[in-house]
Formats: structure tokens, C-alpha cells, sequence
């Protein structure tokens, strides 16, 4: 009978201990499951951030952009593989990259939302002259882009009257045109994405008459005569100035590619032998502050054009109050060491963008806003670490 008891007693005990391990076998792979689970929530929670921060790298500059239906990909059903063609006046300077860029990433937020991958992707193909405002390469590139009859195309005019050849074509292929950053006036154009250079060219007027006290002499440097852009910040700036500050007089007008105007100009007033073929745009320049010796301001239409005028403090000595247009590193610096007053940036990132959206729209027959605007900043060395202002420049 004891032994029996014994027996009990020993096989209750092995199984009090199995239990025992079972229980602890089972807790540590719940805590590895937990640690698992903790561990891939974590990763996800990762991931998001990344996402979220790889958005806000760019969402303000979406923001900026009106209306904003512009500003995201929702509700364009293209159907798969199809073209979508961006031409702009350039493809290595600071503001056609960022187009590029604005194009690229609507095309990537088109393929998400709908789901495409590979071959079935919508395809947006940025390209341009690799001479910059070259009228000529890019009339050839938009013949080249016609051919492969894209769903829209959407490009920035070179030349207001170099396309209209072009157009009619693509009206007759079906193939819907956008314009940005600077347009014609040829009718039937679906959209166009673009600052609004009447509003921010009035703004750099008048700034600068404020830096000068309004009064005083301006010379205005533009990037070109023929762009519709540039035509339009001339005749804005030129407008506000006139018709506000009668103690501003603007002496002279210098379009870049008129130079060869003003090399014959030069040789006739300086009377000297030289020929054009060897003046230099520098020496046209220098010319042109030594005949306007009391310069007080300057207006530069683009970055081009600001270059000339940098270039001319460094050569000459001279100090004149300065506001332009678009920022890059060489303007960033001459901001933030006082030589330029305040700059106009644009948002190139939300062109590209919104560009690209509004020719989305037109291949669907959606209809389109006639102006969408992109905006703008107003840029001093005062309110340049503005987290508002730095989240445009980035």
C-alpha cells in the first residue's frame, strides 16, 4: 500500500514538472511572437515615417499651388502605358531640374494611385534644349515629341510665336497641349501652370523702389525678348514703376539676346575699330553701367540675367540696390552677403507638378482651369531662415 502511494506521489510530481516547462515553453514563444510582432510593427512604423518625411520634403510646395485639385493625383483614370510628354527651355539649371522633378513625381502619384507597375505605368518623359532658351532645339524636340503621340503634352514656350505649326498639328492628332511657366497666345491651349509674373514682377518694382527711396535710375537686364514670361515681367515691372514713383526713371533696358543690338550700338557710339564678333557680353555690360553712372537699381528677370549683374559688381566696384528673380547657389550667397536685395522664387517643383496633372486631365477630358497658379516667395537676407521660406528652398 505505501509503495503504491509512493507511485502516486512520483507520477503526480513528473507531471506537476511537465506542466511546469510546458507553461514556460509556451510563455517564451508568446514573448517571441510579441517581440516579433513588436519588432515588424516598428518596422512599419518606420516605413511610415520615412513616407511622411519623404512627403514633406515636398508637400509645402504642392500647397502652394491653386486650385488645388493641382496638387494631387486623385480621380485621373488614364489608361495604362499611356505617354505623357513635358518639354521645358532647358535640362541642367537649378529650375529645370526641380520641373523635372514636380513632372516625375505626379507621374509616380498617377502610377499609385491607379495601381500601375511596369510596362502598364504611365510614362512621364521630361526633356529639353541642352542650350538653354534655345528656340530652334526645341521646336525639333517638340516635332520628335508629336510624333510619339502622347496623351497631352505640356511645354514651356521658348519663342510666343515658334509653335504654332506644331500646335495645329497636335490639334489634329487629338493631342491636348499645357503650357507652363511661359505660354503663347495661340487658342485652344488646355491650361496654363505658371507663377503669376504680372503680381510678383509689380512686387520686385515695388521693392526695389523701396530700397531706393523712390528715386533714382534703374536698368533692367531681361533673360530674352521673345518668352512670353519675360514680356510679361517687363511690362508689369515697367508699368508699376511708371505709373507709381514719378522720381524713378528707368534708363535702359538690356535684353540678352539682343546683344549683338548693342555691340553695334557700342561701336557706333564709342567710335572704334573693334569688331562685334570680338566684344564680349561683359564688355557690353561694363558699357552699359559706364554710360548710366548714376544707376541706382537693377531688375533681373531671371538667374541668367542676375549673373550679369553680380558679375558687374565684382568687375566694376559698383553697389546699386538689386531684386530679381529664382534663386541658385551663386544667388543664394550674393542674398545672404547683402548684394541682392530680394529675390521672386518660384516654385519650378509645383510647375512640374501641376503641369503634369493638368495634361493628365486634359488626355481625360476633364477640363482644366485656364490659369493655375503655382506661387511664389518673396526672399530677403532678413527672412531667409523663415521656416515657411526654407521649406520652398529645400
Amino acid at each position: 500500500m505505501k509503495k503504491r502511494c509512493k507511485m502516486i506521489i512520483a507520477l503526480l510530481s513528473a507531471a506537476m514538472v511537465l506542466t511546469a516547462c510546458a507553461k514556460n515553453t509556451s510563455d517564451t514563444d508568446s514573448n517571441k511572437a510579441n517581440d516579433t510582432k513588436t519588432q515588424d510593427t516598428s518596422k512599419d512604423a518606420t516605413q511610415d515615417d520615412t513616407e511622411t518625411e519623404k512627403t514633406k520634403e515636398y508637400q509645402a510646395k504642392l500647397d502652394m499651388i491653386e486650385p488645388s485639385a493641382y496638387r494631387d493625383a486623385s480621380g485621373l483614370s488614364l489608361e495604362e502605358g499611356a505617354y505623357i510628354s513635358i518639354i521645358g527651355k532647358g535640362t541642367n539649371d537649378d529650375f529645370w531640374v526641380q520641373v523635372k522633378k514636380g513632372a516625375e513625381q505626379a507621374g509616380k502619384d498617377i502610377n499609385e494611385q491607379l495601381g500601375y507597375k511596369g510596362k502598364k505605368a504611365v510614362k512621364v518623359v521630361y526633356s529639353g534644349p541642352s542650350d538653354k532658351d534655345n528656340v530652334d532645339e526645341q521646336v525639333n524636340i517638340l516635332d520628335e515629341e508629336l510624333s510619339r503621340y502622347p496623351a497631352a503634352l505640356a511645354i514651356s514656350i521658348a519663342d510666343a510665336k515658334a509653335c504654332e505649326v506644331q500646335f495645329d498639328q497636335a490639334g489634329w492628332n487629338g493631342t491636348p497641349i499645357v503650357t507652363f511657366d511661359s505660354s503663347s497666345d495661340y487658342p485652344g491651349i488646355s491650361a496654363f501652370v505658371s507663377t503669376d509674373n504680372s503680381a510678383s514682377a509689380t512686387e520686385a518694382a515695388n521693392r526695389l523702389a523701396e530700397a531706393m527711396g523712390e528715386s533714382g535710375e534703374v536698368m533692367l537686364f531681361m533673360q530674352d525678348s521673345k518668352s512670353q514670361v519675360a514680356q510679361t515681367r517687363e511690362n508689369a515691372f515697367v508699368s508699376q514703376i511708371q505709373s507709381t514713383y514719378p522720381n524713378i526713371t528707368i534708363v535702359e533696358t538690356y535684353h540678352m539676346d539682343q546683344i549683338d543690338t548693342y555691340k553695334n550700338q557700342m561701336i557706333q557710339e564709342l567710335a572704334t575699330d573693334k569688331q562685334a564678333a570680338d566684344i564680349t557680353e561683359e564688355e557690353v555690360i561694363d558699357y552699359l553701367f559706364e554710360k548710366h553712372p548714376n544707376v541706382k537699381g537693377c531688375f533681373a528677370s531671371n538667374s541668367d540675367a542676375m549673373e550679369l549683374v553680380l558679375d558687374e559688381m565684382e568687375r566694376k566696384n559698383v553697389s546699386p540696390f538689386i531684386v530679381g528673380y529664382d534663386v541658385n547657389d551663386d544667388s543664394m550667397e550674393a542674398l545672404k552677403a547683402g548684394k541682392i536685395d530680394g529675390l521672386v522664387v518660384q516654385n519650378p517643383f509645383g510647375m512640374g507638378y501641376a503641369a503634369t496633372i493638368a495634361s493628365a486631365r486634359a488626355a481625360l477630358n476633364m477640363g482644366n482651369e485656364a490659369f493655375v497658379n503655382t506661387g511664389y516667395v518673396w526672399v530677403t537676407k532678413q527672412n531667409l531662415n523663415d521656416e515657411a521660406v526654407q521649406s520652398i528652398l529645400n
